[in-house]
């Protein structure tokens, strides 16, 4: 894949990210060599590797599926500035 500096521009763009021309300048050629060595993860055979979940082979200790509202409703709505019927009272955002 070639990545230029409108891919990189776009991108920055929907990580909300604001890039000046020398930015994008710098940053191209290292994106760029990003890609290129996650492509070449892609070529490397894994075909007789297993799968691997865990560095150190060791399973974890599951415990049962208990369903509780935890108990902390009352202390933490008494931090919030304001609550009504169990829930944070905040300011109208969107109109």
């Amino acid at each position: 894949m070639s990545i230029d500096k409108e891919i990189v521009r776009k991108v920055a763009g929907l990580a909300r990210l604001s890039l000046s021309e020398s930015d994008l300048e710098r940053f191209t050629p290292q994106v760029a060599g990003i890609v290129k060595w996650v492509e070449m993860l892609g070529e490397v055979n894994t075909e007789n590797v297993a799968p691997l979940a865990n560095v150190v082979n060791v399973d974890l200790k599951l415990r049962p599926d208990i369903i509780s509202d935890g108990g902390y409703q009352d202390k933490i709505l008494a931090n919030a500035p304001e609550s009504m019927e169990g829930f944070f009272v905040v300011p109208k955002v969107v109109e």
